[in-house]
């Protein structure tokens, strides 16, 4: 149940690929959220994915929204943003928050690293917990160097700290099931963790929605929150779509694309009224 405060929701998908039902769900979740309570849903394009962003996909995530009845307002994209991310960086850098780190994931995986979880890393790179190889002895400064958030310092500085998700209620913040993230990665600018934290904070983003994937995503945003002074949301973690074989709706796997449907002929606005329906029968 939520109360009447008009939300400021928001879909940020990553030009990288197509579109397919889990997003359309996240989308519409967000969506109706934001209408239900006079509020406001934002699109956000999260294009700074190097040479995986194809700007041309934008526009059909666009034409895919407007197919499935949503109506939005678009805010700048986060290659207009850098500035920002490396403004934060610098900031957590020259408090010691953060410390440069060079392994690759086969160092990481022989160094004897824990299975745990990293929600939102980058495809392939999330399952283990960084042993901190790098934070007991300084890298080649030679070697390209990505920058971990050192967790340890970060919970002595901001002490306890709670987020409230609008289903599964208060939650104490907890990073020792995900060791220390990347919030710097090595070619690029910011990773997911960093970069969503600041781009909802300067969008005015007050209920977080996203999958259930992420939801321990969260402990680390809100510990950024709180070292960065920045302003705390609600979050709201929707249950997933599986496929046949129950596993989450990926964009790798190749699941069907709301393009192709569209093309097709489908009719889009009833098949959000049926993402509608089956996400109420998850109970939510």
């Amino acid at each position: 149940m939520h109360d009447r405060v008009p939300h400021v929701t928001r879909f940020a998908p990553s030009p990288n690929g197509h579109l397919h039902l889990g997003h359309a769900l996240s989308a519409i979740v967000a969506h109706d959220l934001a209408r239900q309570s006079g509020g406001r849903f934002l699109l956000r394009i999260e294009d700074i994915d190097g040479p995986r962003s194809r700007p041309e996909l934008a526009d059909e995530f666009r034409r895919d929204l407007e197919w499935l009845g949503l109506e939005w307002d678009e805010v700048p994209a986060q290659s207009t943003r850098l500035a920002n991310y490396a403004a934060a960086a610098e900031a957590l850098k020259a408090r010691g928050l953060i410390y440069p780190c060079t392994c690759t994931r086969k160092e990481i995986e022989e160094a004897g690293a824990m299975e745990g979880s990293d929600p939102g890393a980058s495809a392939g790179a999330s399952g283990l917990i960084y042993p901190g190889t790098c934070k007991r002895q300084p890298p080649d400064p030679s070697r390209p160097a990505a920058w971990r958030l050192d967790a340890t310092k970060a919970m002595a500085e901001t002490g306890p700290l709670i987020w409230e998700d609008a289903l599964a209620g208060s939650q104490a913040v907890d990073l020792s099931g995900l060791g220390d993230v990347v919030l710097v990665r090595k070619d690029l600018p910011a990773s997911y963790h960093l970069a969503v934290t600041l781009d909802d904070a300067a969008d005015g983003v007050t209920l977080v929605t996203r999958g259930a994937d992420l939801f321990a995503a969260s402990h680390v945003h809100r510990t950024l929150q709180a070292l960065l002074g920045l302003p705390v949301p609600r979050w709201h973690h929707h249950p997933l779509l599986l496929d046949t074989d129950g596993e989450k709706l990926a964009k790798r796997r190749g699941s069907p694309a709301l393009a192709e449907r569209r093309a097709a002929g489908e009719d889009g606005r009833m098949l959000a009224e049926q993402l509608r329906l089956q996400h109420l029968s998850l109970g939510t």
